[in-house]
């Protein structure tokens, strides 16, 4: 399988590619800061790097023609100005489309979940004020999937703490998991979202991700 990595040089994107690769996958990591990885694709014959820019066209169709999935972990700022998770997304779907590509990850955050009879965590009243602005970009990409006839799934993840996976995580669909203690480490989420991408248990479905305590 072979699998195109957008936002891989961010926090969780590095620990995707370094999932992805020892699990066999072929991988092309995009983006713009790629020169971190121009060692080990002249060491790892299964990683190609691609340097590029997510609101381009034809760089992105470039980067995705010959998969047979993506993972996108596009990141950008908290004050919702950066738009690069939501328009970014909605380039990527449409280039799939373009390239016949159905199946993608992508990140999220937890407040697209739902919350019971109140909508989504993210509009209850106690939900953080912070992190309504950087919400609705998550929203916005969201909206872009569920609209797409692509089989996708969006991980809807708490604060990312920077470390390795130790496989002690707990998943639920649309809802926040059980146990939860509001944080996921880098390495469990691409654990997560590498293992998925063949396991298929949350096709057209948010899903929330904890750490265990």
């Amino acid at each position: 399988m072979k699998i195109t990595i957008f936002g891989a040089t961010g926090l969780v994107g590095k620990q995707v590619v370094r999932r992805a690769l020892a699990e066999g996958y072929s991988v092309l990591a995009f983006g713009r800061n790629i020169e971190q990885f121009l060692d080990l694709s002249s060491r790892n014959k299964n990683l190609e790097v691609l340097k590029g820019y997510v609101f381009d066209e034809s760089e992105v169709l470039t980067a995705i023609k010959g998969s047979d999935a993506v993972i996108s972990t596009l990141g950008g700022s908290f004050d919702g100005k950066d738009k690069t998770r939501s328009l970014g997304i909605k380039n990527i779907v449409v280039q799939m489309k373009k390239a016949g590509i159905k199946r993608i990850i992508a990140l999220g955050g937890m407040g697209l979940l739902n919350d019971g009879e109140n909508g989504l965590l993210m509009d209850s009243p106690d939900y953080p004020e912070m992190y309504k602005p950087v919400g609705k970009e998550h929203l916005q990409a969201y909206q872009y999937l569920a609209a797409s006839d692509l089989d996708w799934t969006f991980v809807c993840a708490p604060d990312i703490i920077d470390d390795d996976a130790n496989q002690k995580y707990s998943t639920k669909a649309d809802y926040l998991p059980e146990p939860n203690c509001f944080r996921i480490s880098s390495g469990n989420l691409a654990l997560f979202m590498v293992t998925e991408l063949t396991q298929n248990l949350f096709v057209k479905k948010k899903v929330g991700i904890s750490n265990r305590l």
